[in-house]
């Protein structure tokens, strides 16, 4: 009964430190609450349109402008302009007037009539690979339907009446899982998101580390808002008020804001909440690990934040994480957010199960049981060394007080 005593005083002592701490709050509610809505406004478009570009038509005959007109047309392509040569088309792009340039040859006209295959050349500004990619995807269409067109006229002057050609000798259907609009909100969003959980949870606990760390410097090492109980009962306490915030947030980051903005969202909060659960638990045990290390309030600010965008890159989803090299790997095994990210990815965009992804779901719980391990005995140990300076300093003062 002591120890659950000891546990509930704590989790009292934690929630009144989050509550009471403005800083606080706003990494453990505000930010998961505004972020989400926020990435998710600034990607909303989806997809990149009319992308603008100049156009080197070297032909100028009828069916290079029949071909200009059709680039026109498509979703990703827009036409500003003509260029005389590819020494002003450079210039605009320099300019930033476009990001991509189609040179027509001289010859475009002659070599279709005569049933030759024409080259048309495409430079693109790579500065993002979002732009690349519409381009590639327009070009692609366009240059089948074109190819479709052609073939149907050839066939007509050979005595064939058709106008339509139904298809290449090789046709191909692709099916986008888990992202059928190819859109960026619904591939990077689900991820984005699990990471922000796990984020939000480090930068508030380390930060209430370091609020604690500065009472005790103005206390001679004795924080007056700490309750001291056993190592095992304070980390069990303070997970407890962690969860029992987190819970709900993760409800609403998880749930609400796919159906908020229509973000791929199949499977249910049923499924995918335990696995949540563990990366949550885990996460909280790795926060009470690394605030052993935290001497001040501002700290927190500057590790977490820039251990964001490292983690974005191990979670696996801007680069497959089976392409890491050995270390790389391991790294990334040992952050939650990583198991988190692609389960709840497979299971949100794909309808997986958890016994489909039961190697992330016993990762998660192994990770769990490793941070509770370290969070405790370095909770032990850091109280050993806080009370040893504490009576020294008692005792130092009463040494003052008795030489005065």
């Amino acid at each position: 009964m002591n120890w659950l005593k000891s546990i509930y005083r704590v989790w009292r002592r934690e929630s009144l430190l989050v509550f009471t701490d403005i800083g606080v709050l706003l990494f453990f509610v505000a930010l998961p609450l505004g972020y989400p809505i926020i990435y998710t406004l600034i990607y909303n478009p989806e997809v990149v349109k009319d992308i603008s570009t100049v156009v080197v038509d070297n032909s100028r005959t009828a069916e290079s402008r029949e071909l200009v007109r059709t680039l026109d047309a498509t979703q990703g392509i827009k036409i500003v302009g003509y260029a005389a040569n590819m020494g002003e088309a450079k210039t605009a792009m320099h300019e930033k007037k476009c990001y991509g340039v189609v040179e027509i040859p001289h010859d475009y006209a002659k070599k279709i009539g005569r049933g030759e295959p024409t080259v048309m050349s495409f430079y693109s500004d790579m500065s993002l690979l979002l732009r690349y990619r519409q381009f590639l995807f327009s070009l692609t269409d366009v240059r089948m339907a074109e190819t479709a067109k052609i073939t149907a006229e050839r066939l007509s002057r050979g005595g064939i009446l058709t106008t339509v050609v139904s298809g290449l000798p090789v046709n191909s259907e692709s099916f986008f899982l888990g992202d059928p609009t190819q859109g960026f909100a619904s591939f990077v969003m689900p991820g984005i998101v699990v990471l922000i959980l796990q984020q939000s949870m480090l930068l508030g606990i380390t930060m209430i580390a370091g609020t604690a760390a500065d009472r005790r410097r103005r206390n001679r090492g004795r924080d007056p808002y700490e309750y001291e109980g056993g190592a095992v009962a304070t980390v069990l306490g303070k997970t407890l008020c962690y969860m029992m915030i987190y819970l709900p947030i993760s409800y609403y980051i998880l749930e609400f804001i796919p159906h908020m903005f229509s973000l791929p969202h199949v499977g249910s909060f049923l499924d995918y909440m335990p696995m949540i659960f563990v990366m949550l638990l885990a996460t909280s045990f790795l926060g009470q690990t690394l605030q052993v290390f935290v001497r001040e309030r501002e700290s927190s600010l500057l590790v977490i934040v820039f251990t964001s965008v490292v983690f974005l890159f191990l979670s696996g989803l801007t680069w497959p994480r089976y392409a890491f090299n050995k270390f790389w790997l391991l790294v990334s095994d040992l952050i939650p957010a990583t198991f988190g990210v692609e389960s709840f990815i497979r299971m949100n965009g794909n309808d997986s199960t958890l016994s489909d992804l039961s190697q992330y779901y016993w990762g998660l719980w192994g990770l769990t049981a490793l941070y509770f391990v370290t969070a405790v005995v370095l909770r032990y140990f850091t109280a050993k060394a806080t009370s040893s300076r504490h009576l020294s300093a008692a005792s130092r003062a009463d040494t003052d007080i008795s030489a005065s």
